[in-house]
């Protein structure tokens, strides 16, 4: 990606690029020290299999597209929980099913309750940016959500909710088998890792999910970062752990 473009998803971010006086241009892609290596316990149980997800092709799923179509029809008639009364219409997902990166929110807003497709609006142009920045396009990249019904309101999703939904993008994610799942914003995170633990604590490290042990990466909400733009210079931080991790895997050889 050429330095000019790259610059203009970092000002989209919100992220100021320290530029050496000495230098003729700046260095946007300098190598930055790590701070939080992949977590001990992840490296002690599950990093073979990171590995091995990373690096080995995808098996091929018999009749995919009919289990795409039979998932996509179960979610728009799906009644498991009030929010079907609520809402206009189900959110599945989109994207390439065949995606080395899945990127993992929260819920529909109104504008995707609307439109039936997830992060769009402010929100979505923020985090296209966030993709672009890594250099991976949106259409790259497979995107859906915790719930695929709005909750009144934006409120958090209740318990019952979350149990009722999850079972779908289980099913996406299987179909997928993604080689990194992005979890974007607390509730993501916390429910697909099934802990309580804040944000703050869960960055910066690998985590796994699933039985394949996918490995997960958090960051924070594009929303929230909208609130927050100060947090946007730790989300940037994220992207680049995600993304030097991912290559770093991938291009490992045996």
């Amino acid at each position: 990606m050429q330095a000019s473009r790259r610059q203009q998803y970092l000002d989209a971010l919100g992220v100021d690029v320290w530029v050496s006086r000495r230098a003729p241009s700046p260095v946007i892609d300098e190598p930055v020290a790590r701070a939080i290596e992949v977590a001990p316990v992840a490296a002690s149980t599950a990093a073979p299999v990171v590995v091995n997800i990373l690096r080995s092709p995808k098996p091929q799923v018999p009749n995919c597209e009919a289990l795409w179509s039979a998932l996509k029809a179960e979610v728009a008639q799906c009644t498991k929980c009030g929010l079907h009364a609520t809402r206009k219409q189900g959110v599945f997902g989109v994207g390439d099913k065949q995606a080395d990166w899945m990127v993992i929110g929260e819920a529909p807003g109104a504008e995707e309750d609307r439109r039936g497709e997830p992060f769009v609006g402010a929100a979505g142009q923020l985090l296209n940016a966030m993709l672009k920045a890594i250099g991976l396009a949106r259409e790259s990249v497979y995107i859906a959500n915790i719930l695929k019904s709005r909750p009144p309101g934006n409120r958090d999703p209740q318990p019952d909710e979350v149990a009722a939904c999850f079972p779908y993008l289980n099913r996406q994610i299987a179909l997928i088998r993604p080689k990194l799942i992005l979890a974007v914003g607390r509730i993501a995170v916390q429910n697909l890792l099934g802990t309580t633990a804040p944000l703050g604590r869960l960055r910066g490290q690998v985590h796994t999910f699933g039985e394949l042990g996918t490995p997960l990466i958090a960051t924070y909400h594009p929303a929230y970062l909208l609130r927050s733009p100060g947090e946007k210079r730790k989300a940037w931080e994220d992207l680049k752990f995600a993304r030097d991790f991912f290559n770093r895997q991938v291009q490992q050889v045996p």
